[in-house]
C-alpha cells in the first residue's frame, strides 16, 4: 500500500510540473523549456549526483590527439591540440520521454549541472582552448562533455637521437580532490581501439603520431585515501627528411671533398690551401646550423657530437698535410733521413702496406739522380785528370783551371748529396702520405658507419 501510495504521489508531482510547464504564454509548446524547468526544479549542481553516498561515480573518459602544436626542447614543453570526452551518470536528470514529446536527449548550460574536477596534472600553462559551455544529457541521466583542448604539459624530452628521435609524453587524468570512493575514472574506449586510432590527427607537421597508450592505477598519498588516475602515453616520431637535407647531407659532402683532397700531390702547397678553406667552410656551415640544432641544459644530441668529430677529423686532415708537405719541401740544408726511418718507412711499411707504386717511382728519382751524378763525376775527373801524368809542371793559368774544375766538382757533389737526401725525404713522404691517408680512411669509415647504424635503428624503431 505505501508503494503505491508513493507511486500515486509521484505521478502526482510529475502532471502538476507538467501542468505548469504547460501554462499560457510564448513557452506554452516548448518542450525543452519544459524539459528544462523540470530538471533544474530542485537540482543541486554542488552535490555529487547519487542518490546513495556510498555509490560512486564512474566517469568515462576518452582522448583523440588533433595537432602537436609545438615540442620546446630547451623548455621541455609539449603543447597539444585534443579532443577530450568525459562522460557520467547523474542520477537527478531522468525523465521520461513519453512526458516530454519523445525527448531522449538536451543539451544544458554546463554550469548548470555538477561536473567532475577531473584535471591533468601535467599542466604548465593555460592554452588557447575554446569555451564550450553545453553538455549532452540522456533521458536516463548520462551527461556526455565533449570538448577541445589546447594542452600545454610538461614532458622530460629525450633529444640525443635528434633527428632521428621518438618522444613519449603523459598526459594523466584523475580528480584533484575526490578519493576513489567518490569518483572513479575508466576509459570509454578499449585500449585497443584508443591505441590505434588516428582518425582526426593533422599528419602534415614534423611530427607523426605513433600511437595513444593507456594506464590506470590507483594510487594513496597517505596510506588512506586512495584516488584513481589514467595516465595517457602520447608517442611520437619526428619526421627527419628536412633534418637530413640541410644538416647531415652538407656536412658528408664536405668530407667526401676532404677525403680527395688527400689525391692533390703532397709535394704542393695546393693541399694546405684547399684544406684551410674546406675547415673555414665548415665552421660557417656550423654557425649557420647552430640555431637548428635542439638545445637543453642536461644533454647534447648525437649530431651535435657528430659535427664536433668532424671538425677535429679536418683538423687532424689539415695537421697531417702540413706535416706532409714539410716532409717533401725540397731544401738544401734538411739533415740526412735516420736510419731507422728508413727501415721502418721506406723498408718495411711499403712491404706491410702494399705500398708499391710510390715506392718504384722514387727509387726510380734516385737512381736518375744517382746517374746524373756519376756523369758529373765522371766529367769533372776527366776534366781534372786529363792531362797525361807524365809531363812537366803546368804552367800557372792550368793550375787555376784544374782548382776552379775542382771547386765545380766539390759543388756538384754537395749539390747531389742534397738532392739524394731531398729525394730520400719525398720517399718517406709520400709512404707516411699514404699511410696517414688510409688510417683517415679507416677511421672515417668505422665512424661514418657506426652513426649509419645507430640512425637506421632508431629510424626502424
Amino acid at each position: 500500500f505505501a508503494v503505491c501510495m508513493a507511486m500515486l504521489m509521484l505521478s502526482l508531482i510529475k502532471s502538476i510540473l507538467v501542468k505548469l510547464g504547460s501554462s499560457t504564454g510564448r513557452f506554452a509548446n516548448a518542450t525543452l523549456v519544459r524539459l528544462s524547468d523540470f530538471l533544474s526544479a530542485g537540482y543541486k549542481k554542488g552535490v555529487r549526483p547519487v542518490k546513495d553516498w556510498r555509490t560512486s561515480t564512474i566517469v568515462a573518459i576518452d582522448l583523440m590527439v588533433y595537432s602537436i602544436l609545438n615540442v620546446d626542447e630547451k623548455n621541455q614543453v609539449l603543447t597539444t591540440y585534443v579532443w577530450y570526452r568525459q562522460s557520467w551518470t547523474d542520477e537527478f536528470l531522468v525523465w521520461n520521454p513519453e512526458d516530454f514529446d519523445e525527448v531522449k536527449q538536451v543539451s544544458i548550460p554546463t554550469a548548470n549541472v555538477w561536473v567532475p574536477d577531473i584535471l591533468i596534472n601535467e599542466f604548465v600553462d593555460v592554452g588557447k582552448s575554446p569555451d564550450i559551455p553545453y553538455v549532452y544529457v540522456t533521458h536516463d541521466g548520462l551527461v556526455r562533455n565533449y570538448k577541445p583542448i589546447q594542452v600545454v604539459t610538461a614532458c622530460t624530452l629525450n633529444i640525443y637521437n635528434f633527428p632521428f628521435d621518438v618522444q613519449k609524453c603523459s598526459l594523466t587524468f584523475q580528480s584533484w580532490l575526490h578519493t576513489i570512493d567518490d569518483i572513479n575514472i575508466t576509459l570509454m574506449r578499449s585500449p585497443e581501439e584508443l591505441r590505434e586510432d588516428k582518425s582526426v590527427f593533422m599528419n602534415q607537421g614534423e611530427w607523426e603520431l605513433l600511437h595513444i597508450l593507456s594506464n590506470y592505477k590507483s594510487f594513496s598519498v597517505d596510506d588512506d585515501d586512495y584516488y584513481a588516475e589514467m595516465k595517457f602515453h602520447v608517442v611520437i616520431r619526428r619526421r627527419p627528411l628536412f633534418y637530413t637535407v640541410n644538416l647531415l647531407l652538407p656536412s658528408i659532402f664536405l668530407m667526401v671533398m676532404d677525403i680527395v683532397g688527400f689525391y692533390l700531390p703532397p709535394d704542393s702547397g695546393e693541399r694546405v690551401s684547399f684544406k684551410i678553406t674546406l675547415l673555414l667552410g665548415y665552421s660557417v656551415f656550423l654557425i649557420i646550423v647552430s640555431d637548428t640544432l635542439p638545445a637543453t641544459a642536461i644533454g647534447t644530441p648525437l649530431i651535435g657530437v657528430y659535427f664536433v668529430v668532424c671538425m677535429a677529423l679536418l683538423v687532424i686532415s689539415l695537421t697531417e698535410t702540413v706535416l706532409i708537405v714539410r716532409l717533401v719541401h725540397k731544401q738544401d740544408l734538411q739533415p740526412p733521413v735516420p736510419h731507422w726511418v728508413k727501415y721502418l718507412v721506406l723498408e718495411r711499411a711499403p712491404v706491410l702496406f702494399c705500398i708499391h707504386k710510390k715506392h718504384r717511382l722514387c727509387s726510380r728519382l734516385t737512381t736518375a739522380m744517382g746517374l746524373i751524378g756519376q756523369r758529373h763525376d765522371r766529367e769533372a775527373g776527366l776534366l781534372g785528370l786529363g792531362l797525361p801524368p807524365s809531363r812537366d809542371p803546368t804552367p800557372p793559368v792550368m793550375d787555376n783551371i784544374l782548382h776552379e774544375v775542382t771547386a765545380i766538382r766539390h759543388f756538384l757533389e754537395k749539390r747531389d748529396r742534397c738532392r739524394e737526401v731531398a729525394k730520400e725525404w719525398l720517399q718517406v713522404g709520400y709512404v707516411l702520405d699514404v699511410l696517414l691517408f688510409r688510417v683517415y680512411l679507416v677511421a672515417m669509415v668505422a665512424y661514418s658507419i657506426t652513426l649509419g647504424t645507430l640512425w637506421s635503428v632508431w629510424q626502424v624503431a
